[in-house]
């Protein structure tokens, strides 16, 4: 079976949370190219090693869902783009990496709604 159709064979694994099952099956492919093989043994032993109940906080996709959180990348990516780079990137500005760490800090705690519990916490 083509790549991407054995993605999409298997992805509802993936999205119900049955990372066992799709952890057996990718265990059982057998390779013609080493490079893949390796390539899969690395990906699968991410899943088996984040899957519920052992990593709670990740690949929890249908309790992320039923609470209405994203699962995919594409709002977290969207989120960094426009609250960090949108901040760090400006013309002309160069920042070391403690001014840059300072700024994100600083935005994303101004940005959540936690900017006056940050100053608390460094008054302390």
């Amino acid at each position: 079976m083509a790549k991407v159709g054995w993605i999409k064979a298997h992805q509802h694994w993936l999205d119900d949370g049955q990372i066992e099952n799709l952890v057996t099956s990718l265990r059982s492919i057998s390779f013609e190219r080493p490079e893949l093989e390796d390539h899969i043994r690395t990906e699968t032993n991410y899943f088996e090693a984040n899957a519920e109940p052992r990593a709670a906080r990740q690949m929890c996709y249908p309790r992320f869902r039923s609470r209405g959180f994203f699962v995919g990348t594409g709002v977290m990516e969207a989120a960094c783009k426009t609250i960090i780079g949108g901040r760090l990137k400006r013309s002309g500005i160069f920042w070391t990496v403690r001014g840059a760490n300072s700024i994100i800090a600083l935005r994303c705690c101004r940005l959540s709604g936690n900017f006056e519990d940050y100053w608390e916490r460094r008054r302390a």
